[in-house]
């Protein structure tokens, strides 16, 4: 059927481009929320950008004063009615009802004459008055539904607000969408008003509430989970795929190359398959890998992910396409001995001296023929092996070289377990953080902080039967 865009581009990006077309939304908000504002900005971008002429049917205002009201967003609609691409229309809802079942009666023939597209009913509330009973105000708005479906038009319905935004009324029923608009208080002194999408048949939608603006030139919403992009870090680069396919979605197509990214995990989630899922895919994508693992996450256990995903470590190993940092001095699969660093026992001046000895000139040789890097860090292992003192000091050094060498980075970490003033350090230092958790009979993942702005509502993070082997829903 298409999409029908609605002129908010906030909005619209809640709704993947607009509504259905021929669809009929109910539009609810208190005094002030913007209804009136709302549809009328609908029906000027259909006239304007997409040539579709619209009617606007008003039970309590005069068109003079929504003339005048208008022209404050600029929006001429004395010369949209002389383009025939917009009728403002005064009646009484019992003329309305009258005409609006009527063959060849003043509603059809103003839809007809203007090959009208979309249309606003401001307020359905009113239909209430007029009818005897429940029953009557449930026929009446279902005709109506019908009417608007018969002439195929994209249909906002403006109703006040009633006690609550749920969607268990009948006029939520029989319509294809509901829109929720509220005011309310934020900070003490200041108003604020959001707007949610409780129901769009036929779309996906971002779910919760949107703060909007009313600005001179109309409504201005801004989707939930916005931040400002870091452009400057993503101008020109590339990104470094993980492999899930969801997640790279949130993320622009994945990790910005060259940033430092936290995932953050509660000590009932299971995070093996996600590490071992992004080690895989940027082997495969050509990359050289450094894995510090943790005492939960071993060498065998890489083995066999490695191993469901049709890889073998050990000749991974032996292509010197990997190297682990090992804290704990144990036993590896055959063929990574010889990449193994071994850091147990030393200090914290001995372990960085070890990394530089060993790994500084893989790393500078590698460069010269173009390699590209991947780290993983399991920063709870250092932790507990040196102390969050050798964190505070050498962390934000550490990922500022690997930063300006382009190598990307991936950090595990528990926050539960090192405390507030450690985990607030590493949000700072890091470019992302994505979190993963499990609450009641659930695990979820939420991207709360990213280069590209998102942050991400919170996902389930279901198994699978093939490869990846996860799925974020």
């Amino acid at each position: 059927m298409g999409t029908v865009p609605t002129g908010v581009r906030g909005l619209d990006a809640l709704t993947d481009g607009g509504f259905p077309r021929g669809s009929t939304v109910i539009v609810e908000g208190a005094p002030g929320t913007g209804k009136t504002t709302l549809g009328m900005q609908f029906l000027h971008h259909g006239a304007v950008s997409d040539g579709e002429a619209g009617i606007y049917i008003t039970f309590e205002e005069f068109p003079d004063q929504l003339y005048r009201d208008m022209l404050a967003f600029g929006w001429d609609l004395r010369k949209l009615e002389a383009g025939n691409l917009l009728r403002v229309v005064a009646m009484s809802p019992d003329v309305f009802l009258e005409q609006m079942t009527e063959p060849g009666g003043l509603l059809e023939k103003m839809i007809r004459e203007l090959d009208c597209k979309r249309m606003v009913i401001d307020s359905i509330s009113l239909f209430r008055y007029g009818a005897a009973d429940q029953e009557e105000h449930r026929r009446t708005l279902y005709r109506l539904r019908n009417i608007l479906r018969k002439f195929e038009l994209t249909s906002l319905l403006i109703k006040e607000r009633g006690t609550s935004t749920d969607v268990s009324g009948f006029e939520a029923y029989i319509s294809d969408g509901f829109i929720a608009l509220q005011l309310k208080q934020q900070m003490e002194k200041y108003r604020v008003r959001t707007l949610e999408i409780l129901k769009m048949r036929g779309k996906r939608i971002q779910e919760g509430e949107h703060v909007y603006r009313i600005t001179d030139a109309g409504i201005h919403l801004i989707p939930s989970r916005s931040m400002v992009e870091d452009r400057s870090l993503l101008k020109g680069q590339t990104k470094v795929p993980t492999g899930i396919a969801e997640l790279d979605r949130l993320l622009g197509g994945g990790l910005a190359k060259g940033t430092v990214t936290l995932l953050d995990t509660n000590s009932k989630a299971n995070y093996k398959y996600m590490i071992s899922t992004v080690l895989a895919n940027r082997y495969e994508a050509g990359d050289h890998i450094l894995a510090l693992l943790s005492s939960f996450n071993t060498p065998q256990d890489l083995k066999r992910m490695f191993a469901m995903q049709g890889l073998s470590l050990g000749q991974i190993a032996r292509e010197d396409r990997i190297y682990f940092i090992e804290h704990y001095n144990r036993r590896y699969p055959e063929g990574c001995e010889a990449n193994v660093i071994d850091v147990s026992g030393a200090d914290s001046r001995e372990y960085r001296h070890i990394l530089r000895e060993r790994f500084g000139p893989v790393v500078e040789q590698g460069l010269e023929r173009g390699d590209s890097w991947f780290i993983y860090y399991d920063l709870n292992t250092v932790i507990s092996e040196r102390g969050k003192d050798h964190v505070m000091k050498f962390f934000a050094e550490e990922t500022a070289s690997i930063k300006s060498l382009g190598m990307t980075m991936m950090v595990m970490c528990n926050f539960s377990e090192i405390g507030p003033e450690c985990s607030a350090y590493l949000e700072r230092t890091c470019n992302g953080v994505i979190r993963t958790w499990v609450d009641g009979n659930y695990q979820y993942l939420q991207v709360t902080k990213s280069p590209n702005g998102v942050i991400s509502e919170p996902y389930i993070v279901e198994t699978t039967d093939e490869s990846p082997f996860i799925r974020l829903m």
